[in-house]
């Protein structure tokens, strides 16, 4: 029986025809199919943090600064209050 030749009278070696079996071009096809939705799911949740991100400056940064003012102010007011020998107010919670 004779052999089949390839590049330049020599059998392919064991590489090349592993390389061109099915197994190995489905396991190809696997990882192109993987790497695309990888690259979806990176980049949609780098927009997702980018929006999330921007959303917390503009909203909840402010009332945070806010908050932390008003807080000053009442220990402010309780340092006056003890210095001036008043009794500290109760701060009425309703």
């Amino acid at each position: 029986m004779a052999k089949k030749r390839v590049y330049g009278g020599e059998e392919p070696g064991v590489l090349a025809r592993v390389s061109e079996s099915s197994i190995v071009q489905r396991a190809k096809n696997v990882a192109a199919d993987a790497k695309f939705v990888t690259k979806k799911l990176l980049y949609s949740t780098g927009m997702k943090a980018w929006y999330v991100g921007t959303t917390f400056i503009i909203l909840a940064v402010p009332l945070i600064i806010a908050m932390d003012r008003e807080a000053q102010l009442n220990e402010l007011e309780l340092q006056q209050a003890s210095i001036l020998g008043a009794p500290p107010a109760q701060p009425s919670y309703k």
